[in-house]
């Protein structure tokens, strides 16, 4: 069921009993499985995969939402598995966003104004309320929960289970089912994208004086700022925090 009024690129392969709506655009070189649903507003880049029974721009499941012509994008490259489900926007931005080469694994939820980077992974059931950011290089293990309006900082990893209610910097690993705490650096994660052990270390030191010391969080980033010579990751920490309205994750 693929309306004549979608706008679809070259080399497109469609599945039986998907259906498409009238106001999609689908670029170049995109694969739609058997029965997925790509609803009015989906903008899908170049090279996406979406697999079978997976929904894309669907109405969000906000009960202020009356109909209001928004979207949903998907950047070039990233793959939907099956059952995953991607909301498009409200009103409140009119619009949800999924990065570059990003992978939704099966039952994952991006919900409605949701803005994910480039590069994230969720694991099997990982489902983000309404109007969560998401940096890049973030990887939610399965059956994480994210509540609506935090953030997740760019090159952190939420292990499987985990219920964010807090904003959680970058650079970390955040781990708990009740209330989720700083477990450290994701070093496997920074190692694999090329940071070198001075500039791990560098982070560490930032982290250990806002998680491991005596110090609340503004009297810590003060004492970075007199102690840890500025650069681009240390001003990431500092300027994450600093916009922070949920507050962030505590330490053990």
């Amino acid at each position: 069921m693929i309306s004549k009024k979608a706008q679809i690129g070259k080399n497109v392969k469609i599945g039986e009993s998907a259906t498409i709506e009238d106001d999609v655009i689908i670029k170049d070189n995109v694969t739609i499985g058997s029965c997925a649903f790509i609803g009015n507003g989906a903008r899908i880049s170049e090279g996406v995969k979406i697999y079978h029974g997976a929904i894309v721009s669907a109405a969000p499941q906000d009960l202020k939402y009356r109909g209001e012509p928004t979207t949903c994008h998907i950047g070039k490259n990233s793959v939907i598995r099956e059952c995953a489900t991607v909301s498009r926007g409200t009103t409140y931005s009119n619009n949800t966003r999924a990065g570059e080469n990003c992978l939704l694994m099966a039952y994952s939820h991006i919900a409605h104004d949701c803005i994910v980077g480039d590069n994230v992974i969720f694991a099997n059931c990982a489902a983000l309320g309404g109007h969560v950011e998401v940096g890049d290089y973030v990887i939610f293990g399965g059956l994480v929960g994210v509540k609506q309006f935090t953030k997740i900082g760019k090159h952190s990893f939420i292990t499987a289970g985990s219920l964010i209610t807090k904003d959680t910097p970058p650079f970390v690993i955040a781990s708990g089912h009740i209330e989720v705490r700083y477990y450290g650096l994701n070093v496997v994660g920074l190692k694999r994208r090329g940071f070198s052990s001075d500039r791990i270390r560098k982070i560490k030191d930032v982290y250990e004086i806002i998680f491991n010391s005596e110090y609340n969080v503004s009297d810590a980033i003060k004492k970075i700022k007199n102690e840890i010579e500025s650069d681009e990751d240390v001003n990431e920490i500092i300027n994450f925090i600093k916009k922070s309205k949920n507050g962030i994750i505590k330490g053990l």
